[in-house]
This record gives C-alpha cells, sequence and structure tokens, in this order.
C-alpha cells in the first residue's frame, strides 16, 4: 500500500524536487503539496495524506505554529525539511519538541552526490514516519517527569551508560535525560540526526536537564553527571584509559547500518571497553543499527535495556536488539531511568 505525502514548502522548485526525490520509491506517492499552511489545511481534509514534509519558514504563518496546531486538530506523522541555518536548526529543534517525527536538512540542489543522498535519507525517512505512533508523542513525557530520581549516595566508579535513538528519539532522550541526577555515571549517547542540528539539541536538553549535556568533542572526557551526544556527522566511540576513565573519539568514516553517527559503532567501542561496567539502552527507531553491538555488550556481561513497544514512536531498533537476544529487560519510557540505576 502506497504511502500517501504531502509536501508543504513555500518554493515551488523545492516542492517539485521532493515530489521527483520521493517518488522514486515504489511505496511513496505524493497526493499534493501546498506552498503554505493554509493550502496545506485544506488539502490534509481532502487527500488525508499519511506523511507529511513541512518547512519552517514560511510566508502567512511559520510552519512551527502550523504544526502545533495540526498536533492539537489532527496529528500526522510530520518531517521537518530545513535549512540549516541557526535559526532553522533551532526552530528544528523545536518542531521535534512540538511532535514532529524526524528533521532533515535541506541538501545544496547543485550537488548531485548531495542530492541522492538527500533522496534516499528522505526517502527512509517517510517510511519510517508512515509507521510512527503520533498520538504517543506528549503524553509520555507528563508522565515521566513525575518520576524523577534523587540518589544520595555515589554511584560506582568506573561505570558508564551507553544509549541509542533514532525516529522518535529526541523526545524519549529528553525523559530519560531529564530523570538523570548530578551523580549519575558517565552517559554516551548515539540520537539519528543532521550533523548540524546536534549542537542545538544538546543544548536544548542541557537547559531542561539537572545533569550537563553537551555535543561530542573529539578526547573529551566522559564524566559523572554529563551526558555526551554523538556530533549528527560524525561517528562516535569511547576509549578507556585506566580502571575508571572514558574519553570520546568522534572521527569520519562510512555508514555503518546506514548511519552516522551508528549505534553500532558506539556500542561496539562500550563492548570492547567497558564490558560488564557498562549500561546499555536502546530507545525508539526504526531499522537495526546497534542491535548486534548490543548483543556483543551483553555477551561481555554488560546490562542490556530496551524501550517497549508500546512507548515506543517506532518498534524498530528495541525489536531487533530483543529478537536477537540482546536484551536483558524490556520497559517503558517512563521506567528507564529507573531500570538504569537498578542496574547500578
Amino acid at each position: 500500500m502506497s504511502i500517501k505525502t504531502l509536501i508543504v514548502d513555500d518554493s515551488a522548485i523545492v516542492r517539485s524536487k521532493l515530489k521527483q526525490m520521493l517518488e522514486t520509491h515504489s511505496d511513496i506517492v505524493v497526493v499534493g503539496s501546498a506552498p503554505d499552511p493554509y493550502v496545506a489545511r485544506n488539502k490534509i481534509v481532502e487527500l488525508k495524506p499519511d506523511v507529511i514534509t513541512l518547512d519552517l519558514e514560511m510566508p502567512r504563518m511559520d510552519g512551527l505554529t502550523f504544526l502545533r496546531k495540526l498536533m492539537k486538530a489532527m496529528p500526522l506523522p510530520v518531517i521537518i525539511v530545513s535549512g540549516i541555518t541557526a535559526k532553522g536548526c533551532a526552530l528544528s529543534i523545536e518542531a521535534l519538541e512540538s511532535g514532529a517525527i524526524d528533521v532533515i536538512e535541506k541538501p545544496s540542489f547543485h550537488d548531485q552526490k548531495s542530492l541522492e543522498d538527500f533522496s534516499a535519507r528522505l526517502c527512509d525517512k517517510v517510511i519510517a514516519a508512515s509507521r510512527a505512533t503520533v498520538a504517543k508523542m506528549g503524553a509520555r513525557l507528563v508522565q515521566a517527569r513525575k518520576k524523577k530520581l534523587h540518589f544520595t549516595k555515589p554511584v560506582n566508579t568506573g561505570k558508564i551508560i551507553a544509549i541509542g535513538a533514532s525516529t522518535g528519539g529526541t523526545e524519549a532522550l529528553k525523559t530519560v535525560l531529564m530523570n538523570m541526577p548530578l551523580n549519575s555515571p558517565p552517559i554516551v549517547v548515539v540520537q539519528h540526526m543532521p550533523g548540524n542540528f546536534t549542537n542545538a539539541f544538546a543544548r536544548r536538553l542541557n537547559n531542561s536537564c539537572e545533569i550537563e549535556v553537551v555535543e561530542a568533542v573529539d578526547k573529551m572526557e566522559a564524566i559523572p553527571g554529563r551526558a555526551i551526544i554523538a556530533n549528527g556527522s560524525k561517528h562516535l566511540k569511547i576509549i578507556r584509559r585506566g580502571l575508571t576513565k572514558y574519553f570520546v573519539s568522534c572521527f569520519d568514516g562510512e555508514s555503518v547500518c546506514r548511519h552516522k553517527p551508528s549505534v553500532e559503532v558506539l556500542f561496539d567501542s562500550v563492548a570492547q571497553q567497558a564490558g560488564s561496567k557498562a549500561v546499555g539502552v536502546m530507545l525508539t527507531g526504526m531499522g537495526s543499527d546497534g542491535a548486534k553491538a548490543m548483543l556483543k555488550m551483553h555477551e561481555q556481561g554488560a546490562k542490556t535495556i530496551a524501550q517497549d513497544e508500546k512507548s515506543c514512536v517506532v518498534f524498530g531498533m528495541p525489536k531487533e536488539a530483543i529478537r536477537i537476544g540482546a536484551v536483558d529487560i524490556v520497559v517503558s519510557l517512563e521506567n528507564v531511568s529507573e531500570t538504569i540505576f537498578s542496574f547500578l
């Protein structure tokens, strides 16, 4: 069955290009396009799309305002197609908090390779969005905030927490990290997101969390009370020095499991460097990135957690990790933080 997609963008050229790209995939059909939210509103009622791609900077009504109205009146899977300006990045993070499923940066329309990469990633995101459970976004966070944890004793030294997430993961990560106290072990995270957006994402999380949240910088130390988010265009791994210290390595390279950064790369390094001192967490996301490396973590004695299907926006990555026997326990999103500490 074809995925009916509506394109909302004020540029006729962009609308035409996106239509061409999306319709290269046999499972996607573009049922219409709109130059602004007012036209889009009527077309949503008329065409009943499964997925919407949305620009944020448009005339008459900006995309963020439109998204918020849409999520209240008729929740649908929305993918933000945004420019990589500082303003565009900040607005995109707000859009994810407001219910958008995913974000992708607009490509250079003069670079053929950039266009080809963008086309493949956009189609992947539309397919993932079509399988998402949009209504769950929002209610979960309200529940999770009521369970903020407080620990009076420092956790064992040498422990480290590794988290992987993709589609729907930005709000899931926020839910988990908001519950982490200042004396939590170091946390390293791969969230599939464009490279120009992760700094804004980390800053946003940092303002919401008790712990420090930062974008990864090569050779940065992973210390207690700090969560390090992988740069969206580089792989991330950990390196242990001595018995209890960890540092991160950020590096370029080919995509792994179709992603860069890849959860597989991070989890593989955690299995090798931390072994039984690690806790691994697989949150919502499409695909299988990280599942095999989580199994390695499990085999090395790490404790492993997967988010359950009911609380996932897309139950892909956790499902695959569970399927291959990589997971110790499956829990709802609001119980992830508590479960991490039960393993410490």
